[in-house]
């Protein structure tokens, strides 16, 4: 069979093993963190594995690494399968590959050592910046030109997620990525003072709302009614969903600068569209769950569904949550606690982590030439694992949070501080300790689900997969 009659499974499942192994390396790095906030001398002194150059590590590894493969894995299977054509360059395809395991392995190695422009999801210097671009504008070319080439005329909602992400992702990080070059491993910002928080928590807070939301709701739309074998609930409630989505998100970075040097009405404007943004979030997880109306038995047998469905629970808690915090009032109590890393990995473990997890079960049989997973109870075993690790983890943080802002603000009847700042962290020991063990949990799932993938691809040949010639069938 010629290349052009089959679909290009090759960087596919390149990009499928490679979010399994960094999923491994950044859990295991935010496993090592938390500890060293338990037991801050677990670093041993070394400057290379302080908390300050670890902690970058680990945000670049599951954002950019597992997450990033994740996405460009499910993006490349979803958009050959919906407009049944090969995608449009092999080699710009294999170019992506190669090239954003390059800027991975570049970020494993920088940011230990220091070189860092010491902006959140921001952090690599302007060598590694410039070649995110170039294989972004690449991955562009490739899943927009596989669109124009498509077989058939409706594009499906998965990729209109799926493209939104992509287009935003490279403004965001074009415009955040400005930098004046001092030498090869030091930039400076093109912008200042305030101007420069809010160009940083607009992107910051977009490359959660693109990155880590509109492409794994691509993945979401595509997966979910593949694995329960039932169209989307609403197709025009999807349609409602993007637009409403990708128009809010954008406005709603302020939030992250509460009581700062912000302007008070653009802090207002980022709290008041953080709480519309509620509604298209909202939208969009229902819409999910009713995929399933008719269909919920298959719960009981099906642990992929299991992953995909809770996804959609914690995408649901989280875009609550979110817009809570973002009202100034909850903000005075919440900001800097660990109230926020909470928030923060119940969508990263929750949301983000379960539907990739779900949607590689999905793939890794089908590329591999096999009808299913190489164990079922494995996946079983591998989903409580990781659920009672994200309970143990988020609620925590919830409790630590919350007793830390009532803390740092408790004032005596003669407006003293009723406590010192050491007494909250203190206090907050034994949440840190919980924490690690939710971390543990959710990282020896990643190990099972890293040895059930060696096992079900071991000694198999890649899948060929035809295009189909009839050009009107569902995929």
């Amino acid at each position: 069979m010629s290349k052009e009659n089959s679909y290009n499974y090759t960087v596919v499942r390149q990009f499928t093993v490679a979010t399994i192994l960094w999923g491994v390396v950044g859990m295991l790095v935010g496993v090592i963190i938390a500890a060293q906030l338990a037991w801050p001398e677990l670093n041993m002194g070394v400057p290379w594995l302080s908390f300050g150059r670890l902690r970058p590590l680990h945000t670049n590894a599951v954002i950019f690494a597992f997450g990033g493969c994740a996405l460009m894995a499910t993006s490349y299977y979803v958009v050959q399968r919906t407009c049944q054509v090969r995608l449009f360059s092999d080699f710009l395809a294999a170019f992506t590959f190669w090239g954003w395991q390059l800027v991975i392995v570049g970020a494993a190695i920088s940011l230990p050592l220091g070189l860092t422009r010491g902006k959140e999801y921001a952090e690599l210097e302007w060598p590694l910046t410039i070649l995110i671009a170039v294989v972004w504008v690449a991955y562009a070319v490739v899943f927009f030109g596989t669109l124009i080439k498509r077989k058939v005329q409706h594009i499906y909602v998965a990729n209109w997620f799926y493209g939104a992400f992509i287009i935003a992702v490279a403004i965001l990080h074009i415009v955040n990525g400005m930098t004046m070059p001092a030498t090869l491993t030091k930039s400076y910002s093109m912008y200042s003072g305030a101007q420069d928080a809010m160009i940083q928590w607009w992107y910051g807070h977009n490359a959660v709302g693109f990155f880590l939301t509109a492409g794994f709701l691509g993945m979401m739309y595509y997966f979910i009614p593949k694995q329960v074998n039932r169209p989307v609930y609403s197709y025009r409630l999807s349609i409602v969903h993007f637009w409403a989505l990708i128009f809010t998100y954008m406005w709603a970075g302020p939030h992250h600068l509460h009581y700062t040097a912000l302007p008070d009405w653009t802090q207002s404007l980022g709290m008041v569209f953080s709480l519309i943004l509620l509604a298209p979030s909202w939208g969009g997880m229902i819409n999910g769950m009713m995929t399933l109306s008719g269909a919920w038995h298959q719960l009981r047998t099906d642990p992929i569904l299991k992953f995909l469905v809770v996804s959609l629970s914690f995408y649901g808690m989280s875009t609550f949550e979110g817009p809570m915090m973002a009202i100034k009032t909850v903000n005075a109590l919440s900001h800097y606690t660990d109230w926020t890393i909470g928030h923060v990995h119940s969508g990263a473990l929750g949301w983000v982590g379960f539907v990739t997890m779900g949607a590689m079960y999905y793939l890794i049989p089908r590329l591999s030439g096999k009808t299913q997973m190489w164990s079922k109870d494995l996946i079983e075993i591998h989903f409580w694992v990781a659920t009672i690790g994200i309970v143990l983890y988020i609620a925590a943080m919830w409790i630590a949070g919350v007793m830390q802002g009532l803390m740092w603000r408790a004032v005596n009847a003669d407006g003293t501080l009723t406590y010192t700042f050491v007494e909250s962290v203190k206090a907050t020991y034994p949440y840190y300790v919980i924490r690690l063990m939710g971390g543990l949990m959710y990282l020896s799932g990643m190990l099972v689900m890293a040895y059930n993938t060696w096992r079900t691809m071991r000694g198999t040949e890649l899948a060929v997969a035809p295009i189909p010639a009839v050009t009107n069938a569902a995929h």
